[in-house]
């Protein structure tokens, strides 16, 4: 017989119980969090828990449960022995936390155990150590149940070096406490680090209330409910506003059936959900809940049970995904949502009426006007002066710059048409020619010569420089425009008083990219006098024929000659180089849709920070951003618009707490 020939034979029952310790106690969190969930599948209503030294020298849980009987009790400490499934239709539909029966024999081989519980009226003791059997006597105990783990892992020395610090492994028991805290808000908890009181979640708090007790006062002032059932599937929980995320992905806790788990499907899902309202670098702070049938997904994938699998991945992830999409709708899109049902009443015509057909006041039509640059821009005065220097002239502006709207006396407003609105507003469009509605009347050979100027009475008083300008603002929507930041931010006040901040680039970028995506550049390409040509791969030209009208709906003139592919238009944002460099990266196939450039495209055609608009440059964009869906954050999840109401801005300037 060979040396090396290896024999079969059954493990000792001290090894198996050891093996499946490894599997099932890690570390005192993972201890703890066993001997909480069986407390919990007895209808606890109160949990108190303490830890020693990390919990490496005590885990002492104690709860006011159903007990277990004294005739059961030291088959507890047996290996798969459960009371929570009988049969494999249990195991089908498993609706408890345990149900593998390793749980406690297995804490129990690694440590010095003892485990007191009452069962009508009747309390007894069992105390095991390193996996034998120590005692089984009467005890003293109202009700529920003592566990206490003393000296984790003191038979296997191995195992304590990968134990980390006492605060580290505190911390990470501390978690999965909160964890379950949070799923059960029906049952009390307490925490006490040796003497001290670390925790306290009271019965019957609501979700939000415990929250307030682990994460900060600002992330919990931003969460929303939200609430949804798709496919017989309801995923409900809170959801935190984009603007408090952070760059770490701790604060997105997942549940299913009121178990914490950790799902990558269930995670794609929430990523999803503020996809395009954060940055790829950023992390929400979501709590999601998913309940569904037992018996659509499985819990028995993992002996530490924290991950789960579904039957049908598809539509856990449309439900958890709509549900929390609904949680995203700020005070800001709430307030727009009557403008949003006005532009869908009207498909054509312009996005808002001109003031005369709103009622509102119109600037007064000027007696001569003149041709004052595109769009009346040198008819702005400037809301504040630039200071004069000795010789009269005014000194180089520093710092932010500020330029109001027109007011009256100034040349009237031009409401951009449905057609101008439907064309790219881009640098280039910002170089053409007025629209023919806005050119400047001229006075008819007719007309008489205007009379001289009458003199001035004596009891006439002259308007002096000194005396302010009655303004009227210009009204956009629900927001009223009052002029430009830094050239790169148009200032806003809505109905209610608040403050607005608009980023004229994030905004524009935002109705670029919308366009793309819905193909509204159709039938604007921009004819070349001389055709861009691209040689062909073959995959690029079975390529071609997949997207060559979807190409085709973005304002591409496509024609294909052999292995040469013809570029006779293209859309208006585009440069040469660019046209060509989008084409080679659709036809090569390197991404499966064309998002990652529509965002490039729409970032490169948008207006740049630090472009001075006019009031109707001004007026046009805002109207086109007003239509489009998902206005709120640019392609790439930055803000495009910060809010400040009155309580907002009296804590900016510390008036309040």
């Amino acid at each position: 017989m060979s040396e090396n020939m290896r024999h079969i034979r059954l493990l000792p029952p001290e090894l198996r119980n050891q093996i499946a310790a490894g599997e099932v106690v890690e570390r005192p969190a993972s201890v703890l969090k066993e001997l909480v969930e069986n407390s919990l599948d007895a209808d606890a209503v109160r949990v108190d828990v303490r830890l020693d030294n990390g919990g490496q020298s005590l885990i002492r849980v104690q709860d006011d449960g159903c007990g277990i009987a004294a005739e059961e009790l030291e088959l507890s400490v047996t290996r798969h022995a459960t009371s929570k499934i009988t049969s494999m239709d249990d195991l089908e539909r498993i609706r408890s936390y345990g149900f593998r029966g390793e749980a406690l024999p297995s804490i129990a081989s690694v440590s010095r155990f003892r485990i007191v519980s009452a069962c009508g009226g009747a309390a007894h003791c069992v105390e095991v150590e390193h996996g034998r059997l120590l005692s089984s006597s009467p005890a003293a105990l109202h009700k529920g149940t003592i566990v206490e783990v003393r000296e984790l892992f003191s038979n296997i020395p191995a195992r304590l070096k990968f134990l980390k610090t006492p605060a580290t492994e505190f911390k990470r028991a501390q978690d999965w406490l909160a964890r379950l805290a949070l799923a059960r808000a029906d049952v009390g908890f307490s925490l006490h680090s040796g003497e001290r009181e670390v925790l306290r979640f009271l019965p019957d708090q609501t979700l939000r209330d415990r929250l307030a007790l682990l994460w900060p006062r600002l992330i919990v002032e931003a969460l929303r409910p939200f609430e949804g059932e798709r496919h017989g599937i309801r995923a409900h929980g809170l959801a935190a506003l984009p603007t408090v995320s952070q760059p770490r992905g701790d604060r997105i806790l997942l549940f299913v059936n009121s178990r914490p788990v950790t799902d990558k499907r269930l995670l794609a899902a929430v990523r999803e959900a503020y996809k395009g309202r954060l940055t790829s670098r950023d992390y929400p702070q979501v709590v999601l809940f998913v309940d569904m049938d037992p018996r659509e997904v499985d819990v028995n994938v993992h002996p530490a049970k924290s991950e789960v699998r579904f039957r049908d991945e598809s539509a856990v992830f449309s439900a958890c995904l709509h549900a929390v999409q609904g949680a995203l709708t700020t005070s800001f899109t709430a307030a727009l949502q009557g403008s949003d049902a006005d532009s869908a009443s009207r498909e054509d015509g312009p996005l808002f009426p001109a003031p005369e057909a709103a009622g509102e006041r119109s600037a007064p039509e000027p007696p001569a006007p003149r041709p004052q640059g595109f769009w009346g821009r040198l008819d702005n005065p400037p809301l504040l002066a630039r200071p004069e220097t000795s010789d009269g002239t005014d000194s180089p502006a520093e710092g932010w710059r500020v330029s109001a709207p027109a007011g009256q006396g100034a040349a009237p407003r031009v409401f951009v048409s449905a057609e101008e609105e439907a064309a790219p507003y881009g640098p280039r469009a910002a170089q053409a020619l007025p629209p023919e509605d806005t050119a400047v009347p001229m006075p008819d050979a007719d007309w008489p010569a205007p009379e001289p100027e009458a003199a001035i009475m004596p009891d006439a008083v002259p308007e002096t420089a000194s005396e302010p300008r009655e303004r009227d603002p210009l009204r956009i929507g629900p927001f009223a425009y009052l002029g430009q930041a830094a050239d790169t931010y148009l200032i806003l006040r809505d109905d209610e008083g608040a403050l607005l901040l608009l980023d004229q680039h994030a905004a524009h970028e935002r109705v670029l990219y919308a366009r793309l995506r819905r193909g509204g550049f159709a039938g604007t390409g921009q004819c070349l006098a001389l055709p861009l040509e691209l040689n062909l791969h073959p995959a690029e030209r079975e390529r071609f024929q997949e997207l060559r009208d979807r190409l085709e709906s973005l304002g591409f003139a496509l024609e294909c000659a052999g292995d040469a592919l013809l570029v006779r238009a293209m859309p208006p944002v585009l440069s040469r180089a660019e046209a060509r460099d989008f084409l080679r990266e659709a036809l090569a196939g390197r991404k499966d849709d064309l998002a990652g450039m529509f965002i490039s495209m729409s970032c490169k055609g948008a207006i740049k920070a630090g472009q001075r608009l006019t009031d109707d440059e001004a007026a046009g964009l805002l109207r086109q951003w007003l239509a489009t869906p998902e206005r709120e954050y640019c392609p790439h999840g930055r803000p495009c618009v910060l809010r400040w109401d009155a309580a907002a801005l009296e804590k900016l300037f510390k008036r309040r707490q």
